[in-house]
């Protein structure tokens, strides 16, 4: 892996290169190096990928740095602005954009209509910047379910983080709003999943369906709800919400999985952590969106109740 890594590996942009000389943090760090921008200015070039640690993008401000440490801004042009109600762009790079998907917003079409897709919005955006330019396809959410996804901007990362998916993703977390309360707490939840003829998934037996793991933690809940979160070992179809029916706390807004509720007008599942290994640089990226209001909301307006 280490070898198919570096044939990958592009050269570093050029730029303003500096050397750290003490202990600090990134933001200020660039504060005091990019003297007369403002914060918001400093945090934009993080934002797009054009700052670099050691030879790495990084875009958390709060990056530890220590004496030695090789600081470079990007002076290369940033990427042009995408701006749609249904889809953030949180990160993006030469390799990969990784997105904040609102529900209502297919991932992907299986069919040749030009329904508007997430897919199909970040191929306009990359195409208007150049003709040439291509999304592929990594991982999908379901229509319904909102947060963090990724893309791949090259053929050859797409293949690589396919052939490498568990060992390169190294942490994806759900949130979910549950009908009722678990027994456990928390648990760990193991079926095998098969999907029939009307396209839903459903729990069956070793020799007719493929391992799916789910470890899950209830955060609070009330009598008629719980908020859940859920850490994917395996990424089937459909994997939560057929589990979550399979013991009998359905994700609310799920009548095709056996919810009897609808209190939001939405599928109550949102993709809220994604951690990977960069295929580029071997890097941990770590992507976090906050649990949607309307679903802690929820809780806590039936507690009040």
């Amino acid at each position: 892996m280490k070898k198919q890594r570096q044939s990958i590996r592009k050269t570093l942009p050029r730029g303003q290169r500096t050397v750290v000389r003490e202990r600090d943090t990134l933001l200020p760090y660039l504060l005091a190096l990019l003297a007369g921008q403002s914060k918001t200015s400093v945090k934009a070039l993080l934002g797009h990928g054009r700052v670099w640690v050691n030879g790495t993008p990084v875009t958390h401000f709060d990056k530890q740095l220590n004496p030695g440490d090789e600081v470079l801004v990007s002076h290369e042009k940033g990427h042009a602005a995408f701006s749609h109600p249904q889809l953030k762009i949180v990160w993006q790079d030469d390799e990969l954009i990784v997105v904040n998907k609102r529900d209502g917003l297919l991932s992907v079409s299986d069919t040749p209509s030009q329904e508007r897709t997430a897919w199909f919005l970040l191929s306009q955006y990359v195409k208007n910047i150049n003709p040439r330019n291509r999304i592929f396809v990594l991982h999908r959410l379901d229509r319904g379910t909102s947060g963090l996804m990724m893309f791949a901007r090259n053929r050859n990362i797409q293949e690589y983080l396919r052939a490498n998916w568990y060992e390169m993703i190294t942490r994806r977390t759900y949130i979910a709003v549950a009908e009722g309360v678990p027994e456990k707490s928390e648990d760990t939840v193991t079926t095998w999943l098969a999907e029939n003829s009307r396209m839903k998934v459903f729990c069956t037996d070793p020799q007719h369906g493929r391992e799916a793991v789910s470890r899950y933690r209830v955060l609070k809940n009330n009598e008629q709800y719980s908020l859940v979160e859920l850490e994917l070992e395996t990424g089937r179809k459909n994997q939560i919400r057929a589990q979550m029916e399979h013991i009998g706390h359905p994700v609310a807004g799920d009548p095709k999985y056996g919810a009897r509720t609808d209190p939001a007008g939405r599928l109550m599942l949102h993709a809220t952590r994604l951690f990977f290994i960069h295929p580029a640089t071997g890097e941990e990226m770590r992507f976090e969106t906050p649990v949607p209001k309307q679903f802690s909301d929820l809780v806590k307006q039936k507690d009040n109740d």
